[in-house]
């Protein structure tokens, strides 16, 4: 099989692997009234903790209106604090609760542990072609987002 076969084949799986892995390490018993989406979303919010929410659509690629819903939950849920702000009350910002906090921690220890996974056995070099690669296929992934014109 030709190395682009292979790539191609490799990347459908691993993505398609960490989504179904990501679910099942995140969602525990204590995060058991999560979706896989709304952990995202509290991801976002805590490596953007007391941003509004247009700064947090934005880091999700979807519009105000989709995460308005997806956060009306998370509120509900106590994973969110939604307040306005004093100097401009249009604004609304976002902020995790103490459960929030904890929830953001776990997500974060799962993309630790997988990181550590990768790059355990790694020398330097390898680590190095790695991110190169990494950065390649990140900026793709940039590229083909900003053509997409359903996001635009």
């Amino acid at each position: 099989m030709d190395a682009y076969r292979t790539i191609n084949q490799v990347l459908v799986h691993l993505f398609h692997e960490i989504l179904d892995l990501e679910e099942k390490a995140i969602i525990t018993d204590e995060f058991r009234d999560l979706s896989n989406n709304e952990m995202h979303i509290i991801e976002a919010v805590g490596l953007e903790n007391g941003s509004n929410m247009s700064t947090i659509a934005k880091r999700l690629r979807i519009t105000v209106g989709s995460l308005t819903t997806s956060m009306n939950q998370l509120v509900k849920k106590m994973y969110v604090l939604r307040e306005r702000s004093e100097t401009d009350r249009r604004v609304v910002n976002i902020s995790l609760t103490e459960k929030g906090l904890r929830a953001f921690a776990h997500h974060q220890e799962f993309h630790e542990q997988m990181a550590r996974a990768v790059l355990k056995e790694m020398t330097e070099e390898e680590t190095n072609v790695l991110l190169r690669c990494l950065y390649s296929l990140t900026e793709f992934f940039h590229s083909y987002a900003d053509k997409d014109p359903v996001k635009k």
